[in-house]
């Protein structure tokens, strides 16, 4: 599968990664909210989400309460074997925690609601249904030396018993080309559903600006226990505002 994908960074990537005027820290010092949104294509499933994470207490560039709203809808096979079917699902988080900020280290702690609904083309008609759960998610974000950067989240569905994790540790490229600071490096990233499992292993590039929004490009190989390994590209932006 390749899938291209927009999605949320941790805002205290955007304080951490440069340099700024006595102006531009001013600004950024006021922002409150970061959107994030993303889009998954591949041969078995597509995907699409929105989302929004703000600060309910100071502002993202300091410590406070946190508030992340998500919704996201997928199109898939319905069966392994053929005919394949179709299944639609949406799905929706709406969760409040805490973000500390250590030095230049982000690290925020989330629980709130879990939903997905589901309607699917089966063997004997059609199955349609809603379940609701509690989820628990966490995010890091921290230069632990000079030149170094570690990215890692992970969260913990009732639903499915879901598990997922992402680590990415990133060192920062030479400026001889760039004029921004750039990490590039490994990623690793797990998930769990019941009885389907998902393992990624690629590189990434990570801090680069563009149309005053922040990317995230990369990819490597994937392994899940329904299809055979295949490659993965993403893509990632976060836009603070």
């Amino acid at each position: 599968m390749l899938a291209a994908v927009l999605t949320a960074a941790p805002a205290g990537s955007a304080f951490a990664q440069e340099a700024e005027t006595e102006a531009e820290a001013e600004e950024r010092a006021a922002l409150a909210t970061v959107l994030f949104g993303s889009l998954e294509a591949g041969p078995a499933k597509t995907f699409v989400s929105l989302g929004l994470k703000t600060a309910l207490t100071g502002a993202l560039a300091g410590s406070g309460v946190r508030a992340l709203l998500k919704v996201g809808g997928a199109q898939e096979q319905a069966r392994r074997e053929r005919p394949h079917g179709l299944a639609y699902k949406t799905e929706s988080q709406a969760l409040i925690g805490y973000e500390w900020r250590i030095g230049d280290a982000f690290l925020s702690l989330y629980a709130g609601s879990d939903h997905e609904g589901e309607y699917r083309e089966w063997r004997n008609g059609i199955l349609y249904r809603n379940r609701y759960g509690a989820r628990l998610q966490g995010d890091l974000w921290m230069t632990p030396m000079p030149g170094m950067m570690l990215h890692a989240s992970a969260y913990a569905s009732t639903l499915d018993h879901r598990r997922w994790g992402r680590a990415a540790p990133g060192w920062l490229l030479p400026r001889g080309w760039l004029s921004q600071d750039v990490y590039a490096g490994p990623e690793v990233e797990a998930y769990r559903a019941g009885d389907y499992t998902k393992l990624r292993l690629g590189l990434h590039l990570t801090g680069l600006r563009l149309f005053g929004v922040v990317w995230r490009l990369s990819g490597g190989w994937q392994r899940t226990s329904d299809r055979p390994s295949e490659a993965y590209a993403t893509l990632g932006v976060h836009w603070l505002r």
